[in-house]
């Protein structure tokens, strides 16, 4: 796992217990009380509507910590994440698809370092615009990490979001690959769901399929990682620059390069599907959030994209049992 897991309370707190996981706690800002002298706010730029500066606020005191502490990696969670039982043996995987993507071949090492993604760290004028994806059961030797299981050569791994594309072919600075593992433990496509459209894992994968590329538009900050040199960097880049947009917009513009005020890019990789789901308590739809409107009436507990979640089976874990409430069941053929 990280380092360390920054994450919100009740549910959070029993879920990362029968996950056998430590975690802490940053407090939630009320964006009302964050004053317009406390934004870096550039000429002529208006205040963000108070939710999403309690939201930026909140991050940028997580990172702070995370910098002031001097961790190796962190993990910040919103307070509605919600993870697979077999969290750990996904992020098993996860590591070893991360560590062929950035970690330079064995025996390859210094400047001349060669990588199995031909277009790390950067696409040259002559990489190809799509890159052979390496599967994961036939993934090269590569050099072991030093500072991180996850390997070296990282900045941001955004582990859960509520949208993402695969690299753009046309794109002149973001590595084009990708690896990853068939998994049946992952839900069928028709169980998935994504903001981004077109939907790229559904129309160019098959059922079960989770794979690790860089990031591309992504969207919603609800899970993901940091090393000690990207909280540095995110916190000069967001917490000093403009804050022109929502924390996840700013966090996506982090990692491409782009935005207002333009950044530069940093490594950053993401999965398809993500590893932790945005979970949805029974109650008033109106709860969900405090940015966007999700709409009127009653809503069942749920939790997006994983099949066998920790809180809709924190009673059967602490019981001891074993039958598991299946989320997302493969569809029946006939």
């Amino acid at each position: 796992m990280f380092t360390t897991i920054l994450s919100v309370r009740d549910g959070m707190a029993l879920g990362a217990t029968l996950s056998n996981l430590e975690i802490e706690f940053i407090e939630g800002v009320n964006g009302k009380e964050v004053p317009d002298k406390a934004l870096p706010l550039g000429p002529e730029q208006k205040r963000l509507p108070d939710a999403v500066v309690g939201s930026w606020r909140a991050h940028m005191n997580a990172i702070q910590e995370i910098v002031r502490r001097n961790l190796t990696t962190a993990l910040v969670l919103e307070d509605d994440a919600d993870w697979d039982l077999r969290i750990r043996d996904q992020l098993r995987d996860f590591a070893l698809s991360l560590t062929v993507l950035t970690q330079p071949l064995l025996g390859a090492s210094g400047p001349g370092a060669r990588y199995a993604d031909p277009t790390f760290p950067r696409p040259l004028e002559d990489s190809p615009a799509t890159v052979q994806e390496l599967a994961f059961g036939k993934l090269p030797a590569t050099a072991t990490p030093k500072t991180s299981p996850y390997g070296d050569n990282w900045d941001v791994i955004w582990a859960g979001r509520c949208g993402m594309h695969f690299p753009f072919a046309h794109g002149e600075i973001i590595p084009k690959g990708a690896s990853g593992p068939d998994r049946p433990a992952l839900p069928q496509k028709q169980h998935l769901w994504t903001l981004s459209e077109p939907d790229d894992l559904e129309e160019q994968y098959p059922n079960h399929t989770r794979v690790v590329h860089r990031v591309q538009d992504g969207i919603c900050s609800l899970a993901y990682a940091v090393t000690q040199k990207g909280a540095r960097q995110l916190l000069y880049e967001l917490g000093l620059k403009d804050a022109s947009a929502a924390f996840d917009i700013q966090l996506r513009w982090f990692c491409e390069g782009t935005g207002r005020p333009t950044r530069s890019r940093h490594h950053c990789l993401t999965m398809q599907p993500p590893s932790f789901g945005i979970h949805l308590s029974a109650g008033a739809k109106s709860a969900n959030s405090d940015i966007s409107d999700h709409g009127e009436g009653y809503q069942e507990e749920a939790t997006k994209v994983v099949r066998w979640n920790v809180r809709m089976n924190s009673e059967a874990l602490m019981e001891g049992r074993t039958d598991f409430v299946e989320q997302w069941p493969d569809a029946v053929e006939e």
